[in-house]
């Protein structure tokens, strides 16, 4: 397909976006970057980890992006108590007929919150391992399918450490994004100020695009264009994160205890694709990736005990590869 074609293609076809964006603020102040990475990971066909401290509208962003779309929605409160069955799913024998029937767990659905994901033990954490990775669920010894779209949102709160359960790095490897929520501007929390006080709501969110839309836009999104040279750009920077040394970057080497994994190649090209139907463009271009590029690489590189000792974070050591890569 010619590019000019494809563009314009694109372009209508990306309109419901801008719709979506609208309708998530009627209720959403601020916070653009946030919402613009869930319609991401959504369109990426990727699951989120969201950081923040408590009251940022983590739960409210992700309720309004499931009315948004009319799709089925279910928050699971991770608690020290809960089990895998309490997210998957169980056997449970009937009486009356001397058989045993499966009760299917609140993972059936194609917004799943994990809220506070770091308080529920690795046991519970690991039973959303095979839904996140695989889109299916195995109770006993039935396997099902799970319907698409599926997103877990998992949220966590960074200034609490006490009865607390980090994720490993596998698990945390298969989130395409992690994302850190700021504070709103003085403005913007006038105006939720004002909102609450005044129990004054914009209007409720009404569904403006169907499951089978995603779908579709997914299908879409592979047909962006992507330029040789992007794709290089993107195995530079991830690269970069493993051999610094050979980038120019020597300082970083003694910095960074382990890399990027190969997801965080694949997660970028999908990001940066993502990023470029939001925008409403049929080509990827090196500000797509650049975009993406912290949120799909904060959780996938770890710093060394002397980075830390010199408060060296992993959103500087991605800045400096970012800085230093030459951009296509």
């Amino acid at each position: 397909m010619d590019i000019t074609e494809l563009n314009e293609k694109i372009k209508n076809e990306s309109a419901f976006v801008d719709l979506l964006f609208n309708e998530i603020g009627k209720v959403i102040v601020g916070q653009k970057a946030m919402v613009e990475r869930l319609v991401v990971g959504l369109l990426g066909n990727g699951h989120i980890l969201l950081e923040g401290v408590p009251g940022l509208a983590k739960t409210l962003a992700i309720k309004s992006l499931a009315a948004a779309m009319k799709a089925k929605f279910q928050r699971i409160q991770f608690t020290p108590d809960l089990l895998p069955a309490d997210l998957i799913g169980t056997m449970i024998y009937n009486q009356k007929d001397g058989n045993f029937f499966i009760k299917k767990g609140p993972v059936f659905a194609n917004f799943i919150l994990a809220d506070e994901i770091n308080r529920a033990p690795a046991k519970v954490q690991s039973a959303l391992l095979e839904a996140m990775q695989e889109r299916q669920v195995t109770i006993s010894e039935d396997t099902f399918k799970l319907q698409e779209p599926f997103l877990v949102l998992a949220t966590q709160n960074p200034i609490e450490q006490e009865g607390t359960y980090p994720l490993p790095e596998a698990q945390v490897d298969r989130f395409m994004l992690k994302v850190k929520i700021t504070y709103p501007s003085k403005e913007e929390e006038l105006k939720i100020m004002r909102q609450n006080l005044n129990n004054v709501s914009d209007g409720k969110i009404q569904p403006v695009i169907s499951p089978e839309d995603i779908i579709r836009a997914r299908n879409l999104i592979q047909e962006i264009y992507v330029d040789e040279k992007i794709d290089r750009y993107i195995l530079d920077i991830v690269f970069a994160t493993r051999n610094p040394k050979e980038y120019g970057m020597p300082g970083l080497t003694d910095l960074i205890s382990y890399g990027a994994s190969p997801r965080a190649t694949i997660n970028l090209a999908l990001g940066a694709r993502a990023m470029a139907f939001i925008r409403r463009r049929g080509y990827v271009i090196p500000e797509d990736v650049r975009a993406i590029a912290m949120d799909v690489l904060r959780h996938r590189i770890a710093v060394t005990y002397e980075a830390e000792a010199e408060a060296i974070t992993t959103e500087h050591v991605i800045q400096e590869i970012l800085n230093k890569i030459e951009v296509p």
